[in-house]
């Protein structure tokens, strides 16, 4: 049986691109200064990849904006406002125009496992773009953001590698959920990826 943590932190990774699903629900929610979301937004990248990184976060009309243009390949998205539970995720730019899909599919009321049939259909006939090197995903779930040090303390910490097309045939690694090694998820498909927990 794969462990509660696997599987968590498996569902967390599938919800990367979908800010717009909290935008609706947050209209009367105060939204944090631009300055505190990149701050935030940017804590699950390693130190020398933060200040570079473009930032995607909410205008003080809670829309999705580009709080920051970027420097290096780095993309982050601030938490959604009325969302909680904090969340840092940064992404490769080569997987924006798969993760930018995502959330315009949502935003025009597709949901669940109907967004990927649609952005697999697409990556099928050449409509959609993604990248032919293998380029990471990090996250933080959970924990306190402290906007003074700029730190998040008791979150769980989760790293994707993502290799469309990737099989367990063609990376040697199991299909099968695990928070002690690396393990493939969603292989054989445009999103395939191989899935490490900060437990290993």
């Amino acid at each position: 049986m794969p462990s509660i943590s696997a599987v968590k932190l498996a569902a967390v990774c599938c919800f990367v691109a979908a800010p717009c699903l909290w935008a609706q629900a947050a209209a009367k929610v105060a939204v944090p200064p631009a300055a505190r979301q990149i701050a935030a937004a940017t804590t699950a990248l390693p130190a020398e990849l933060r200040g570079g990184a473009a930032v995607l976060g909410y205008s003080p009309e809670n829309k999705l904006v580009s709080l920051r243009a970027g420097q290096n390949d780095m993309i982050c998205l601030a938490q959604p406002v009325a969302d909680t539970s904090f969340h840092s995720a940064c992404y490769h730019k080569a997987m924006e125009p798969f993760m930018a899909r995502g959330r315009e599919l949502r935003a025009q009321g597709v949901k669940g496992a109907q967004v990927d049939t649609v952005r697999f259909a697409e990556v099928k006939s050449g409509k959609l773009a993604m990248p032919t090197q293998a380029t990471m995903l990090y996250q933080i779930f959970g924990g306190k953001f402290d906007p003074a040090s700029g730190k998040v303390t008791g979150g769980e910490w989760l790293f994707v590698t993502y290799i469309p097309g990737a099989t367990p045939a063609t990376t040697g690694l199991s299909a099968k959920p695990s928070d002690t090694g690396p393990w493939i998820m969603f292989p054989g498909t445009p999103k395939a990826h191989i899935m490490f927990s900060a437990k290993m």
